[in-house]
């Protein structure tokens, strides 16, 4: 296989593709709004040939852009390979809304954009420009597999094809491309076998930690075989069933809510806890007044979070796939006093760190790389209910200051988070340029009140903030 590329998906980027389901699509998506600025052309409208020069130009840059998926045959396990009728046109979608279209209606598009599966015979990537939008604006909505990226690598990405100068342009040149041959399905079983045959001695290697010694090797694998049990022992306990949860149809409603990143963190200060805790915090206060509003006794539920916790290391960044543990947290939606809310999470999250509870999913995925993929597919089928949570709230870093795409400026960002199997919300946060941007993915039908949900949003940030003695500026529904 001299002249033949591939490269095989870990475990938990395939886990992606093992539990996606038609109503469950387990893509990640953003909405981005941009001045239209010198992205306009002459008559009116927005310069799509600008952005696809621009896409074209780096793509060389993130080779995963033009590479799609092939099966290892009888085992079953996704390999990347090039694409050789890779086509940046069908990648690239244009649309506009009714002039002047509205934040509610590119709410709308967004939602319906991002409930429609790709196509997995393609390269798992889609990326739509929107013009129409009022104030001279025109959005961006970028839609990625997760099998390719989490949050971090989405940042890291999203920067490549955007400047912190107005005046950038990128060039475009690019080197021309040249896909490499794709393996066959009998060069896949031999270094299937080979993998396999290897396998024990790098697992046993990767348990050793830093270092050969042998404290630090049985240090390493007492706290690997301490992360599986953790993590298995909240597989098995199921957290109460609530409105947020049940049978997921195939449509999605979309909302945002815009906060002030420096209220934020004058909260934090002023609580001695992390930007996080306070998230957590207000997420446990809007779901207390959504339930409440549903006519549901809040007191003895058992109301857990998922939140993704990056363990990219500096070697990672670059890298596309996925480097996360997973953190689950039991929300004290039954208190009524936020204070004493917010410390309880900190608790909670403190206990965590100090547990080395992020090695928890990592733990599990090199575990699974030993199990065929045929074995976790059918696994994932015979699930009777989703992972042991009822709501996924993922927050993930971005930069401080303006970016610019082709001299447009990127006013704000929102991201959406896929909705897993009996979860009917997630919430997905960016912080950009001083603004931490709430995004809010929600089934159709078993949210139509979604609207009510940013709201207690908003009250519970109104009620923290009271608590804590700090005076804000207020939250918003969308840029100004």
């Amino acid at each position: 296989m001299a002249n033949e590329y591939f490269e095989r998906l870990t475990a938990m980027d395939a886990s992606f593709l093992v539990f996606e389901s038609d109503r469950c699509p387990l893509h990640v998506s953003a909405t981005m709004i941009y001045e239209s600025g010198p992205m306009t052309r002459d008559g009116g409208g927005i310069d799509v040939g600008s952005y696809r020069d621009a896409m074209n130009a780096i793509l060389h840059r993130v080779p995963r852009y033009r590479q799609k998926l092939q099966w290892i045959p009888v085992v079953g396990h996704p390999v990347w390979v090039d694409d050789p009728e890779f086509n940046l046109d069908y990648h690239i979608r244009h649309t506009s809304l009714p002039r002047p279209g509205s934040l509610e209606q590119l709410k709308q598009l967004s939602a319906r954009v991002m409930a429609q599966p790709l196509d997995h015979s393609k390269p798992l990537w889609e990326s739509w420009v929107v013009e129409g939008l009022e104030g001279d604006r025109f959005a961006l909505i970028s839609k990625f597999h997760h099998c390719m990226i989490d949050g971090s690598s989405g940042q890291e990405l999203a920067q490549i094809l955007m400047s912190t100068d107005p005046d950038h342009r990128i060039s475009k040149t690019a080197p021309v491309y040249a896909p490499r041959r794709a393996p066959s399905g009998s060069d896949l079983m031999r270094a299937e076998a080979d993998r396999y045959a290897g396998l024990a001695a790098r697992s046993f290697r990767s348990l050793g930690g830093l270092g050969r010694e042998a404290s630090a090797l049985r240090a390493g694998f007492q706290d690997r075989i301490g992360a599986i049990r953790r993590a298995y022992s909240a597989v098995g306990e199921a957290p109460s069933d609530t409105p947020l949860n049940g049978r997921i149809g195939p449509h999605r409603r979309f909302d945002w809510l815009d906060m002030p990143l420096e209220d934020v963190k004058a909260v934090r200060r002023a609580l001695g806890c992390t930007v996080n805790d306070v998230v957590l915090a207000i997420v446990a206060g809007a779901v207390r007044d959504f339930l409440l509003r549903r006519s549901v006794d809040v007191d003895e539920l058992d109301f857990r979070v998922a939140t993704p916790v990056s363990i990219r290391s500096e070697d990672d960044r670059g890298n596309m796939g996925n480097r996360v543990s997973q953190w689950y947290i039991p929300l004290p939606i039954a208190e009524t006093d936020p204070l004493k809310r917010i410390e309880r999470i900190r608790a909670k999250t403190s206990e965590l760190k100090s547990s080395k509870s992020a090695l928890d999913a990592d733990a599990i995925m090199d575990m699974v790389e030993w199990t065929p993929t045929v074995l976790m597919s059918l696994a994932g089928r015979a699930a009777s209910r989703a992972a042991p949570y009822n709501l996924m709230v993922t927050n993930v870093p971005g930069p401080q200051f303006p970016l610019y795409l082709q001299g447009a400026k990127m006013v704000a960002q929102y991201a959406q988070v896929p909705l897993s199997k009996g979860t009917a919300l997630g919430v997905a946060l960016v912080s950009y340029d001083g603004t931490l941007c709430w995004g809010f993915n929600a089934d159709f039908e078993l949210l139509p009140d979604l609207e009510f949900f940013v709201k207690a949003v908003e009250a519970a940030f109104r009620d923290l903030s009271h608590a804590a003695g700090i005076e804000t500026e207020g939250t918003a529904r969308g840029p100004a």
